[in-house]
Parts: structure tokens; sequence; C-alpha cells
């Protein structure tokens, strides 16, 4: 929920209540340039997995005025971001946050994005899937391990509220933008088995049987976002042209329904599908994974003919084996960095799924790889089953946006320079 009560609620019980959040800096130029750089700014566990704060909020957004936007728009929206960097710090004790755009907002404009930048209009990436696609100008995202910081900066940004943190407000979003769409996510161990139930029933997609492990940072049950299976911040940002230190991101939102996932398969075939059959066969997975540390080791697995092998003789294919095909470089390097995170928005179980790149057309590569289309002609693989995960999620909405360097956060040209 959102809203002045839902503030005052997590402002009086949330843990740390009476904590006071760590403040930001006096001058917001003195940050990082790229908006995407939060992994030094949030916690990482004993192996170097970063992570994510524990609250989400996405706020999809459109320009209230036709036509490319002026400078005094420029200056409102500079003003209002600026507000949160005084305001908070920026950490998962305080707040991170960045703001993208969309192929529609850039189409405002006469000039066109330089070849740099790849931002097509979001697509189909699979015959099975029917989404809505978000062409939305903006995407706000922000997050904190502080539920009342998410809130506030949100009401700070569209609300009544004229302080954030005790720092003035000065300027909001809402005097150029409004909020087309919002969506709220959530990660960290515990916290998907607390909310499979709402109201003491079954939020839709889960089980009768509550079978989310208590440990499990995901609904799926298992741990992710390893730190070996993941690009850096480094070979994500943008190298050339104006939007240097910027990067792509493509944001889907999945549906779950996983009473097949927890009813029908026994853990060793929950593993085989997940990651991949050597996985499962091997007893390579334990619990939710902690086990593996920093590297999940799929790309032991990757082989083409030993991938085949696998499938005759398990009659089955992981989901990360499948992705990781196209998600490595010719020196090795992991192309895509994945910031998912769940939600229970409308007590529906889904995922928002976050993927930062150089180039849109990167993550297609890994979804295309991941639909496994070209392991059909295996008797055993199906379009959706036995093929990974993907028998158990459902694209409901595609979005891809150009999340620009902080020098050009504040609704950008497509030719800045």
């Amino acid at each position: 929920m959102g809203g002045a009560s839902a503030l005052s609620a997590c402002l009086g019980r949330a843990p740390r209540a009476g904590e006071p959040v760590p403040g930001g800096v006096a001058d917001p130029d003195t940050l990082p340039d790229r908006q995407h750089a939060w992994n030094d700014r949030v916690r990482r566990d004993e192996h170097g997995n970063v992570q994510l704060p524990r609250h989400h909020t996405f706020l999809y957004l459109d320009l209230d005025a036709d036509g490319t936007p002026t400078g005094a728009d420029r200056e409102t929206v500079e003003a209002a971001l600026g507000t949160l960097d005084r305001a908070y710090e920026r950490s998962n004790e305080g707040l991170v946050y960045s703001i993208a755009y969309s192929p529609s907002y850039f189409d405002r404009y006469e000039a066109s994005l330089p070849e740099s930048v790849d931002l097509p209009e979001p697509r189909r990436l699979s015959g099975f899937e029917n989404p809505t696609f978000d062409t939305q100008d903006a995407l706000l995202h922000v997050a904190s391990d502080r539920a009342a910081v998410v809130l506030e900066a949100e009401a700070a940004l569209f609300g009544d509220r004229g302080e954030a943190n005790g720092v003035a407000v000065d300027a909001k979003l809402a005097d150029v933008a409004s909020v087309d769409d919002r969506r709220t996510g959530f990660f960290g161990p515990g916290m998907p088995a607390e909310r499979q139930t709402s109201g003491g029933e079954p939020i839709n997609g889960i089980p009768d049987s509550l079978p989310v492990p208590e440990q499990s940072p995901l609904f799926m049950g298992f741990a992710a976002g390893f730190a070996g299976n993941q690009a850096t911040e480094d070979y994500v940002t943008i190298r050339d042209g104006p939007f240097a230190g910027g990067t792509t991101k493509h944001v889907s939102n999945l549906r779950q329904r996983l009473g097949d996932w927890y009813d029908e398969q026994d853990f060793e075939a929950r593993v085989m599908e997940m990651f991949s059959p050597t996985h499962g066969a091997e007893d390579l997975v334990e619990g939710v994974g902690e086990n593996l540390g920093g590297d999940s080791g799929i790309d032991a697995v990757l082989d083409p003919d030993a991938i085949r092998e696998s499938i005759a003789e398990h009659g089955r294919v992981g989901h990360a084996q499948k992705a990781a095909r196209a998600n490595r470089d010719d020196d090795g390097n992991v192309r895509i960095l994945r910031r998912h995170v769940e939600s229970t928005d409308d007590d529906v179980a889904s995922l928002h799924f976050p993927s930062l790149q150089r180039r849109i057309s990167t993550f297609e590569d890994v979804r295309t790889a991941m639909n496994g289309a070209d392991l059909t002609d295996e008797p055993a693989i199906r379009q959706r089953v036995n093929n990974g995960i993907l028998e158990y999620v459902f694209v409901q909405h595609r979005g891809n946006f150009l999340v620009p360097p902080r020098r050009h956060r504040a609704l950008p040209r497509p030719r800045p320079d």
C-alpha cells in the first residue's frame, strides 16, 4: 500500500522505526555519474553476493505536456531528484534510485538517439507470450531497506509531503509528470514465505500447501543473483557517445503459478529445472542454494553436446543452463546484470525482472536462449514443458528504457551534447 496512512504506519512500527535515517549529500554533483551504480552502496553477503534493498517501488511516469520538454521542466525534475540526493544517504539504509526513459519519450524529438544507444521499442520475445508493453515516458525505480523511506520519497515527489527526512521539498515531479502505474517489490530471505498468504489464504499462484521455504529470497525457493553469474556494473555501462556512463534497462513483470512447481515436482526435479539436470543428479544444491556460495556453477554445464546428452538421460533442461548459453561473451564475461525482486501486487505471486546491459539486444539474445526453442527437437522438450521454468512463469509486461548518466538524468535530449 501507499499513501499517508501507510507511511504513518511504517514510521511508527517498522524495524528501526525509531532510528534516524542517514542523510544525503549537500551537493548532489558529488555523487557518482552512474545512476545504476548501486553495488558498492548496498549490502553483500559473506560470499560477495549483492543483497538488494528489501523494498522497491516502480513508478511508470507520463509527462503531462505534449511535445518536447522545456528548460523549466528540466529544472523542475532536477530539483525534485536533488531533494532525494540531499535527504537520503545513497545506500540500502537510505535510498538508492534511478530514473530511466523509454523509446516513446525520445520519439518526442526530431533527432534520433546516437548509434551508441540501442533502445528499440519493447516486443514479444517468444511465440507463447502476449505481454502489455510499457511505453510510458519514464520509469523511476526507488529502493531501500526501510519501507518508510520508499513511501516518504514517493510522497515528496508526488504527494503533499513538504519535507523528506528533514529536507524541504522545493519541487515535485508531479509538477511535470503523472504516475501511470505503480508497482511494488521486495527482496530478502524470509520475505516471500511471509507474504505467500493474504488474509489467511494463499495468494494467487501459491498452492494451499504454502511451500515457499522460510529462508528463500524468491517464491520459487532458490537463491539467485550469485556474484559469479552477474555482469559487473562496469561491463553493462555504455562506453561511448553522449550517454557514456549510462546503461539500458529492460524490465519485465512475470506472473508465477507454482502449484505444479511445488506439488508435482520433488526437490531434485526443481533443482534440475532451475539450474541443470547435473545439479540435481549430483546433489549440488542444498536447501535454497546457499551452499553454492558466490557462483552457481552453471558455466560447467554449458557444453552443447553435454546438454543434449543430459536431456536424453534426464528428460529436461535447466533454466539457468539455457539462458547462460547466450549470457557470456567470447572472453567468458557475463553480459547482463539482473536485479529481480518479488511482488504480491493485487495478491498475485509475481516477479519484477530489471536487467541492465549495454544494449537491449543483449537481453533479447539471452531471453531467446532461455526459450530453448532450439532444443524442442528433443522428444522430451516441449515449448514450455520440461523446458526450464517456462511452465511456471507468464510474462505480463515488458518495457525498454535508457538509464542516462546523472548529468543527463533530467528529461534528456537524444543528442544532449
